[in-house]
């Protein structure tokens, strides 16, 4: 049920469309039905937010939860109509730099520090904060849907696993509303570089909030083999690159580990 975007002026004031919900089972999944059944009533930048979302999802289709209240749910909608088909994997790695950027703001003063592990994972003195997902509207090769599950009010006793983390547990209390506007006005910014063709500043931006860059990792990749060796940069597409000795392993996607 749709509920008042009152307590989100900020939020509302950057998106065309910011829809809350009491509670949900995905709102990534909401929202792809909803642009797929009315294109127009949801344009770019438009939101979907739930404090209570029961069936999220994750990269290779894992299951995210949290209990009601703890964490924030946001769904949004990008027109990727306007970025050149060749600069369009930077969408994902866009997102996750702008919500690193809205985390490291609202952490602003209290110590922790904030950084990017590519793809999207933002994570917190190397617990992870957020996640992201982005996938296609079915039909379509112009709209995207770029999920984020940030954990907020969860305790450290309600963390799912010891490599999370959240703005409670840090002993920061959050104002969801700076932390959600923060996070659209700089995707806004990097995806509006992306339309003008400016692929050079978003490599540049995401490259220096990634803190995967120069370090040793383990790449599970999709076909079930892994890769190791050091996470030299990311190519022009923004996909990572690791040297293993005299091999040099291209990835487009995979599960990151920092191993140090």
């Amino acid at each position: 049920m749709p509920i008042p975007a009152a307590g989100y002026p900020l939020t509302a004031a950057l998106s065309p469309r910011l829809q809350v919900v009491e509670t949900t089972d995905s709102t990534n999944a909401d929202v792809v039905a909803a642009v797929a059944a009315d294109p127009a009533g949801w344009p770019h930048l438009s939101l979907l937010v739930t404090d209570d979302q029961r069936a999220g999802r994750g990269r290779l289709d894992r299951t995210w939860t949290a209990p009601a209240g703890t964490a924030l749910a946001v769904s949004v909608v990008v027109d990727a109509g306007r970025i050149p088909m060749e600069m369009r994997g930077w969408i994902p790695l866009a997102a996750g730099a702008a919500m690193t950027r809205a985390v490291a703001s609202r952490l602003a003063g209290h110590g922790p520090s904030a950084q990017l592990k590519w793809p999207n994972d933002v994570l917190v003195d190397g617990g992870k904060i957020c996640g992201i997902l982005a996938e296609a509207v079915p039909g379509t090769l112009d709209t995207v849907v770029i999920g984020s599950g940030i954990n907020t009010r969860m305790t450290r006793a309600d963390l799912p696993v010891s490599t999370a983390t959240s703005f409670a547990a840090l002993g920061v209390e959050v104002d969801e509303d700076r932390l959600l506007s923060d996070y659209l006005e700089s995707l806004a910014a990097l995806l509006a570089a992306l339309s003008e063709g400016d692929v050079a500043r978003v490599h540049r931006d995401v490259e220096k909030l990634c803190s995967t860059v120069g370090r040793e990792v383990s790449v599970s990749l999709p076909d079930g083999t892994t890769v190791q060796g050091r996470a030299e940069r990311l190519d022009a597409e923004g996909r990572l690159v690791v040297e293993s000795g005299t091999i040099q392993t291209v990835v487009a996607a995979g599960d990151v580990i920092h191993v140090r």
